[in-house]
């Protein structure tokens, strides 16, 4: 029963990051969307949505490495976990401002949680692929 109870927790947990993911990229998709008219679409705001629910699905609860002198190099997947993390939602941190406040701010801007947004994802996503293909 209490197995049970666990991996339903964990599900829970799963699933409650990828929606975190997917309204961050909601955001980062809405702001950048209005700033470039060309991707002011819905497929877009999907893209982004589906991307943010996979990096944060995978990215975020990476198995660790264990303690011990085998293991004392860096933890690579995990590095880029929590780099991933940050660079994601330092994106949507500046999306949710901008939106906000109303803010006009200069398009190299936009490029920036752009990219921000599509690289933490992506090492999220790296990082969660590695990280359970070494279990």
């Amino acid at each position: 029963m209490r197995f049970r109870v666990r991996k339903t927790a964990h599900v829970l947990e799963r699933v409650g990051l990828a929606m975190a993911g997917a309204a961050c990229g909601l955001f980062v998709g809405a702001y950048v969307g209005s700033a470039f008219p060309a991707l002011t679409t819905q497929g877009f705001l999907l893209l982004m949505m589906l991307l943010g629910s996979i990096g944060f699905y995978l990215g975020i609860d990476t198995p660790q490495l264990p303690f011990d002198d085998a293991h004392s190099l860096i933890d690579a997947a995990e590095l880029l976990s929590s780099a991933g993390t940050f660079f994601a939602t330092l994106a949507a941190f500046a999306s949710v401002a901008v939106i906000v406040l109303r803010l006009e701010p200069h398009a190299a801007l936009t490029w920036l949680v752009f990219a921000g947004w599509i690289g933490g994802v992506a090492m999220q996503i790296v990082a969660g692929a590695k990280a359970r293909m070494r279990k």
